[in-house]
């Protein structure tokens, strides 16, 4: 690992000032964070259940995601996490994991100790509700999770999570004319939404064959965001992304 203290700030900044208006002195603040940076490979555990960690991480570039395992070995992905995320924060406060974190792509993470954020926190009070935001917002996408799963059809929830996906990449300036990476193999599109890989590739030629989505190896373009939006039943209320004036 190597300690890079400037570079990656950036991301996480875009990615706080999407969701909490921050001054240019806490920018700066957080500008001079130290972040650990290290490389991980697909399939990687980042934090694992019942782990103790003294850093939370932050996601660079490449995607991880959080899951569970049932006691037969079958896996629940809860969330995925794109770069800017820091998805175990809850960590600061909660001090034994209740969930696993693993990249799912080759990814780069961002490590900070958690004393460091403490210390920010504390010069800073207005970073503490920031963060705070941050977990709210993640709460709000895992109850939004829930209703995806639980109630619309594989159509449905695929559209929506493209949706979700696209939104969150452009809050950090990772989308660029409606196109975007996605590095999720369908084996993880079927633990993320409930259904079988067979079924996720069958929905994924639908979408196709309807002129929603195009697909070219990790690359997702959409053609008509107003139609993807429709079939997704996406309302991008719950990412509770801040509105700016002449955005």
């Amino acid at each position: 690992m190597a300690l890079m203290p400037h570079q990656p700030n950036d991301l996480m900044i875009r990615k706080l000032d999407s969701i909490f208006p921050l001054s240019d002195e806490e920018r700066g603040a957080l500008q001079q964070l130290p972040i650990l940076l290290k490389g991980l490979k697909a399939d990687r555990e980042i934090v694992g259940i019942g782990e103790r960690p003294a850093q939370s991480c932050l996601i660079l570039e490449g995607f991880t995601c959080a899951y569970k395992l049932s006691h037969l070995g079958k896996r629940q992905i809860m969330a995925l996490h794109v770069p800017g995320d820091m998805p175990d924060l809850q960590s600061l406060h909660l001090a034994v994991m209740d969930i696993s974190i693993a990249s799912i792509s080759p990814c780069t993470v961002g490590f900070i100790q958690h004393e460091d954020l403490r210390r920010l926190c504390e010069q800073y009070p207005r970073l503490t509700a920031a963060f705070w935001r941050e977990t709210l917002v993640d709460a709000s996408i895992y109850r939004e999770w829930l209703l995806n799963v639980g109630q619309r059809s594989a159509y449905t929830r695929m559209a929506h999570l493209v949706c979700e996906i696209l939104i969150r990449l452009k809050a950090v300036g990772l989308v660029e004319k409606w196109s975007f990476q996605w590095p999720i193999t369908q084996e993880k599109l079927a633990d993320a939404l409930g259904i079988t890989a067979v079924h996720v590739s069958r929905t994924l030629q639908a979408l196709r064959a309807d002129g929603l989505i195009r697909m070219e190896k990790t690359q997702v373009s959409v053609p008509d965001w107003e139609k993807l939006k429709e079939a997704g039943e996406f309302d991008p209320l719950y990412l509770h992304l801040q509105v700016r004036k002449g955005a």
